[in-house]
């Protein structure tokens, strides 16, 4: 096999077995991307080692991290020549990763997985562009990718494994063994090798120091970690699964009830984060999954390892959380969270509007999520902040409350050390999810146009340079969902966006 640079975690003396590809999120021949830093695909990355732990070949192609168009993609595929082709089919990259599929030589099986294969398999089945398919995995794909790699033959006795019978024009699947059954669609997380970050071309990367970190100095013990130039950084996961049914999100309980919800014991974890510092010298992490701060019992047991540990004296660290869990924190709890190394909390605030948020099921008020930020900041711990504009049913009452919201959370930023940034964007549905079953049962709309994604580039709107690191995130089906129109649903998200970045700029001129 050719040397092939872009191609990571391969060993290029021999044929790969697979290779994982994520699909750009528009092709970036047509525009070229402007943020520099996306996203790590861990759970990419996770079936990757492990099938590379059994002794396969494979390698990960992440097109949307190299900035590449979908013809330069399908001839990285082909040169490579892999025996399988996997993509992880997501709604707003389907469209880039059917064309991807349609391109790739008739000698390469090709299988998917990922959320939108989950949520609309038949559909996926059915696309033309798909015709190389010889198998859609729902669900956690580790052991049965494997499997597959082994034998295309296993796919017979393998739960969650779906193809296309072209001589009926059925759908087939296959009769697993029962007793298999669970320990294959949920495998133990605690057993699972520690991702191999060679299958990650932007993961550890060198991060900046935050508004937050600046504003701290001196005042933490952990900022010691923290040079001038930044620091090493890695994203990591702590479990899976999530207990909450947030209306939009793909990853809520009603859209997965096949998902057993796992925490990784607190050992794993730690020695994950030693095993990145030895290897690569990271010393910050990030915590992408919904539960590390997200349940009470999580938290008292994985800060009562940390505490043991030391984990606050070595390393800093950030971690999704939820809004009604931090409410009920003491603020010893706080201390400890701090103590042990806790530098950021994102949060999904999602809107500044009670009324949306019931509608959304978020379990949280406006005022709780002042007041949560509040404490959190005194504290000196940063929050990112999520909102959507534009949700179903959303009027111009609404949207001017989230608006408010969001300069009220930067007023209190400003009175503590700790920082306020808030990442806005516009409504999308994802299929799967209760807000998109609404939408197409009761409120009529058709499957095909709520799928239409589309780019948008809101620099029109004077929202180029401030729009930085967040490109990948501007994806719209370009629909007004709520009572105000797009134009004004997205000059308002390009105003906050270009508001957070003067903030960022001052922030870091102040604490300079």
């Amino acid at each position: 096999m050719q040397q092939l640079p872009m191609i990571a975690g391969a060993d290029s003396r021999h044929t790969l077995d697979a290779l994982f590809i994520n699909a750009p999120l528009r092709d970036y021949t047509l525009r070229p991307r402007t943020n520099d830093y996306t996203l790590p695909v861990l759970g990419m990355a996770y079936i990757a080692t492990y099938a590379q732990q059994r002794g396969f070949n494979v390698g990960v192609l992440d097109a949307e991290a190299h900035g590449l168009g979908i013809e330069a993609t399908a001839r990285i595929v082909n040169e490579a020549a892999p025996r399988w082709a996997a993509m992880n089919l997501l709604a707003p990259t389907y469209e880039m990763s059917a064309r991807i599929a349609d391109q790739l030589e008739p000698g390469i099986a090709l299988m998917v997985g990922g959320h939108h294969a989950k949520a609309m398999p038949d559909r996926v089945l059915a696309d033309p562009h798909m015709r190389h398919l010889r198998a859609l995995v729902l669900g956690e794909g580790e052991l049965r990718v494997a499997a597959l790699l082994e034998d295309e033959q296993n796919r017979h006795t393998l739960p969650g494994v779906l193809w296309r019978d072209h001589l009926l024009g059925t759908r087939a699947t296959g009769i697993p063994d029962p007793k298999s059954s669970a320990a294959l669609l949920g495998p133990d997380i605690n057993s699972l090798p520690y991702v191999n970050r060679a299958f990650l071309p932007q993961d550890p990367y060198q991060a900046a120091p935050t508004v937050t970190d600046r504003r701290l100095a001196g005042q933490r013990p952990w900022l010691r970690l923290i040079s001038p130039q930044g620091h090493w950084e890695a994203n990591i996961v702590g479990s899976r699964g999530c207990p909450y049914n947030c209306t939009f999100c793909g990853a809520a309980l009603s859209a997965n009830p096949d998902v057993s919800i796992r925490v990784r014991s607190p050992e794993n974890i730690i020695g994950e984060l030693d095993q990145l510092y030895d290897q690569y010298g990271v010393t910050a992490f990030r915590f992408v999954d919904d539960l590390f701060l997200g349940v009470g019992r999580v938290i008292d047991e994985q800060m009562d390892a940390f505490t043991r540990n030391k984990i606050g004296d070595r390393y800093v660290w950030d971690a999704t959380g939820r809004i009604n869990v931090l409410d009920r924190l003491t603020d010893a709890d706080l201390d400890r969270l701090v103590t042990n190394g806790l530098r950021e909390v994102a949060l999904g605030i999602e809107s500044g509007s009670d009324r949306i948020l019931a509608a959304m099921d978020k379990r949280i008020t406006a005022e709780m999520t002042e007041r949560v930020a509040r404490r959190l900041v005194a504290h000196g711990i940063g929050v990112k902040g999520y909102f959507i504009l534009g949700f179903p049913g959303e009027s111009r009452t609404d949207l001017d409350a989230t608006v408010r919201h969001i300069r009220n959370l930067w007023a209190i930023s400003d009175r503590h050390t700790g920082d306020v940034r808030a990442s806005v964007f516009e409504f999308r549905p994802y299929p799967g999810t209760s807000v998109w079953k609404t939408l197409t049962d009761e409120g009529g709309y058709n499957s095909d146009d709520l799928l239409a994604y589309g780019d948008v580039d809101l620099t029109g709107d004077g929202a180029d340079e401030s729009m930085r690191q967040c490109d990948e995130f501007n994806f719209s089906v370009s629909i007004q969902f709520g009572d105000v129109p797009l134009t004004e649903v997205r000059s308002t998200l390009a105003m906050l966006t270009r508001e957070q970045h003067q903030r960022n700029q001052a922030g870091m001129g102040e604490a300079a």
